[in-house]
């Protein structure tokens, strides 16, 4: 092998491994720029529970609705929502998550006859419950 040979064999040998290892240097060309499988985890679907501390109330006598959150970050607010013909219209009752993804909001409701409520984080919601109020 010719002197110049050997130089540029060893400069191509010398630049590959500074910079990308010794892998690099010894890899066939079309396996240097390669792609590699990228691995996705779906991220865990967001949920909520709820659940009335009782069926029926006086008009403006307080109750709880309690529940917990899968997939919702802590300390993310929860919001009472109630049906209102055919719209869901927030309440001003809130109340954080927990770390333990349980929360507890205090409601008060003055429509009286059979109330539908659900409790909302971001875009999940919970599954209907039905309040009476007398």
């Amino acid at each position: 092998m010719n002197r110049a040979l050997r130089y540029a064999t060893v400069g191509v040998i010398a630049v590959s491994l500074f910079a990308g290892g010794s892998a690099a240097a010894f890899a066939a060309p079309q396996d240097l720029h390669a792609a590699k499988p990228v691995v996705a985890t779906a991220p865990a679907a967001a949920s909520l529970t709820a659940k009335a501390s009782v069926n029926s109330v006086k008009a403006w006598q307080e109750f709880r609705v309690s529940g917990a959150a899968k997939g919702i970050t802590a300390g993310t607010k929860v919001t009472v929502q109630q049906k209102q013909g055919t719209k869901w219209v927030s309440l001003p009752a809130q109340s954080p998550i927990a770390k333990s993804g349980a929360y507890s909001v205090r409601v008060k409701l003055g429509i009286k006859g059979v109330n539908q409520l659900r409790i909302a984080a971001a875009k999940t919601v919970s599954p209907v419950v039905s309040v009476t109020v007398r």
